[in-house]
């Protein structure tokens, strides 16, 4: 084949979007679906942060659609001499462009690359822009990311009425049957009140018949109080450090609690920061050095013991927010911020101002610093569950948990380590498996709930000691120094329990252990659930596995006159070992889902909420759920 100008593409306009869609949104599975109206809700917010915006609607409808309403100025819809279309079309059909690349249009903003609207037009089936300013409603219908219907006035604006209205479905070409989850939705809109103070956010279902109204005026202290929920506090009242270094404006809230868990949450221009960035790690640093510095000063740190900054961290739910003018991210997701300027006011900002708390607040700096010291005698205990796992070879040792059926390979990234609910399943699981990548260990009962308890109470289980030694990375948070990925023995480590009540119990238990103790295993995608099949489906010779309720009646109904007999497992030691190995653990056959953490404050309390010390909040989500459940009777 040759290889000439003839073989070269020019994607033009908006082509490149719909050609590449993962470019600009990440993918095309839910979160990039999700990313679509993130990108149209920011463009709204925008408006708010700068003092143009006190309202934002958002309206999710019945064909799947979304609204998205605000009442600020209006997108300019005067002609472009240059381009030679209102500047509406402009923004909607052409890349990098929009109001927020000259510094006095917005003087903060979230949609800094100018391809937030056009992107979401491109990705979309159908998008309607309407615009009311100057008195007048304006409208203008794309599809695809070309006009359907030119920029024309409709009718004279409400009295007073100014603003933008966003209609949007995105594609089913691009995306399939995904729909839009309120879910996720309720959790960006809930996250956005706290950080933007004052502003109301309302949220219409049309779908399931709900509104609520957001509004919150405490900001990033109450968004941290949020967190820890469910918590017991060392202090009702959180903290509150706000302040300033050249352009770049610092707010964080701190709850502290007398928990073992740490949330913390970074956002840059209202756009969460899941990566991080200069502005969380120098709030870490500063943390640190405000609590050491009052704690020399005030006579308390005596302890042999020194506690770091995870140490000092523990039980502490923060929230970091900037505002600057031109923030730089990694990549077009936004997961990372990279200005040097927003480090450097953060770490300002949260020194003088922590310190100033502390001295304000002498009993719970010294409840803190003291939790502090504790934390630092169960990193000890940590330590030593860090012995557990040092060897020569990263797949040999004579250390490793009796009961684990390890693997041949010696590459931890062929290897799989099932972990399997009860000697019988494990049994199966042993005789089914291929020994030359995947190892079997099999828990016996149920783990401890970590939620309710510490990480010194959790390195006395036998269970919770043999995966710390079989998976090989310590135990402990991303940066502490007793957690270390590069000894990771498996990178598919699979989840494998009954599709039962007390299979989905022991799921939740282990997902919360994983969470808890072992989130960088889950934020590298190396946590999955296996799908074991609920069915077995024999018609004459012909076997077929199904694995949902659904499934099997769409089956029956298609054999309805037909002979055929149907099997339902109820635990994994009912299969045998082939069955195990065909339906559930064969890479070429098998199921599996990966487990990913999407939304940080959501998934901390719904684990607080199912896990945790409070009753209340657990009964109220099994009587909300209950018409859910799949009981065996």
């Amino acid at each position: 084949m040759s290889y000439d100008a003839s073989a070269i593409k020019v994607l033009k306009g908006l082509e490149g979007v719909r050609h590449r869609p993962a470019m600009y949104i990440g993918g095309t599975q839910s979160e990039g679906y999700h990313h679509l109206f993130k990108e149209i809700l920011d463009n709204a917010v925008d408006e708010a942060l700068a003092g143009y915006a006190t309202e934002v609607v958002v309206t999710l409808h019945k064909d799947g659609s979304l609204t998205v309403e605000d009442n600020g100025r209006g997108i300019p819809v005067d002609l472009m001499p240059e381009e030679g279309k209102p500047a509406v079309e402009v923004i909607y059909t052409v890349l990098h462009s929009g109001g927020k690349f000259e510094e006095g249009a917005y003087k903060v903003s979230g949609g800094l690359h100018g391809v937030g609207a056009s992107v979401v037009n491109a990705l979309s089936e159908f998008t309607i822009v309407e615009v009311f300013r100057e008195g007048k409603h304006y409208r203008i219908a794309f599809s695809r990311g070309e006009v359907t219907e030119p920029l024309q006035v409709v009718g004279p604006a409400p009295k007073g009425r100014t603003g933008t209205r966003v209609t949007f479905r995105p594609d089913p070409q691009i995306f399939g049957d995904l729909r839009f989850e309120p879910a996720k939705i309720r959790a960006r809109l809930r996250e956005v009140a706290y950080l933007v103070a004052g502003l109301r956010i309302v949220f219409r279902d049309e779908v399931h018949g709900r509104e609520e109204v957001f509004l919150d005026k405490g900001g990033v202290a109450s968004f941290a109080l949020a967190l820890a929920e469910g918590e017991e506090l060392l202090s009702e009242k959180p903290f509150f450090l706000k302040g300033q270094q050249d352009k770049v404006e610092v707010e964080v809230g701190l709850a502290f609690t007398k928990g073992y868990n740490t949330e913390l949450l970074s956002y840059a221009n209202m756009i969460p920061t899941r990566d991080g960035g200069t502005h969380l790690t120098a709030f870490r640093s500063a943390y640190t050095r405000a609590l050491n510095q009052y704690a020399k000063k005030a006579g308390l740190a005596k302890d042999k013991v020194q506690p770091t900054g995870d140490d000092l961290l523990e039980g502490v739910y923060a929230v970091i927010s900037v505002k600057l003018p031109q923030p730089q991210f990694e990549g077009q997701t936004k997961g990372k911020l990279l200005n040097p300027e927003a480090g450097s006011a953060v770490s300002q900002v949260v020194y003088e101002k922590l310190l100033e708390k502390l001295e304000e607040n002498p009993r719970l700096a010294k409840l803190v610093y003291e939790k502090g010291l504790r934390a630092a005698q169960a990193r000890e205990a940590a330590r030593k569950a860090r012995e557990l796992v040092r060897r020569q070879n990263p797949l040999e040792s004579d250390e490793l948990p009796g009961k684990l059926a390890d693997c041949q390979t010696e590459n931890p990234e062929e290897a799989e380590l099932f972990i399997v609910e009860g000697d019988s399943a494990g049994g199966s699981a042993k005789q089914g498996r291929d020994r030359r990548f995947q190892a079997i260990l099999p828990l016996r009962g149920k783990i401890l709930n970590v939620e309710k308890a510490g990480l010194s109470k959790a390195l006395k289980n036998a269970e919770v000691r043999a995966m710390v030694a079989a998976i090989g990375v310590g135990i402990g948070g991303e940066e502490e120094a007793h957690f270390d990925l590069e000894g990771l023995r498996y990178h598919k480590i699979i989840i494998m329990t009954d599709a039962d009540v007390d299979g989905s119990h022991i799921r939740t238990l282990l997902l919360t252990f994983f969470y808890r103790y072992m989130r960088p295993l889950i934020e590298r995608g190396h946590l999955y659930i296996a799908q074991p099949p609920l069915y077995r489906l024999q018609v004459g010779r012909r076997v077929e596995y199904l694995y949902s309720d659904e499934e099997l009646a769409q089956k029956l109904k298609e054999l309805e006159g037909k002979s055929y007999e149907v099997q339902r497992f109820k635990g994994l030691g009912e299969m045998n070992p082939e069955q195990l190995w065909e339906t559930t653990m064969n890479p070429e056959k098998r199921v599996l889902k990966r487990v990913e953490l999407q939304d940080a404050l959501e998934a901390s309390e719904v684990f607080e909420k199912l896990m945790g010390q409070e009753v209340a909040p657990r009964r109220e989500f099994i009587e909300e759920h209950a018409r859910f459940a799949q009981l065996d009777i």
